[in-house]
């Protein structure tokens, strides 16, 4: 297991429940996971299919990133983050909306 991986806290979890939609009678995925995974990746400029097992299948990352991105709710949930953490650095932010359309 790769030690320095990283995951969103309990509290950061909790303040972005809101932004991830309700399961319709499928299992969901683990938001903590794919969303830890999708910024690990973005934060580390690393390839999709470079993701560390542990964070789940490249292909669900990415197609979480897709349908998210296209939502705007990365934008919410990075605003949220924002309000409770340092996680990104104001032109790290920018420069990943900006690549993501």
């Amino acid at each position: 297991m790769v030690s320095n991986l990283f995951w969103l806290t309990d509290e950061q979890m909790v303040r972005l429940r809101p932004y991830f939609p309700k399961s319709h009678g499928k299992p969901r995925v683990d938001d903590r996971r794919v969303l830890s995974g999708i910024i690990f990746i973005n934060r580390n400029g690393l390839r999709w299919s470079d993701a560390p097992r542990e964070y789940g299948p490249p292909k669900t990352l990415y197609k979480v990133h897709l349908r998210r991105t296209g939502a705007r709710t990365f934008m919410d949930v990075f605003d949220a983050l924002a309000e409770i953490c340092d996680l990104f650095s104001p032109e790290e932010c920018w420069n990943y909306f900006k690549a993501a359309g």
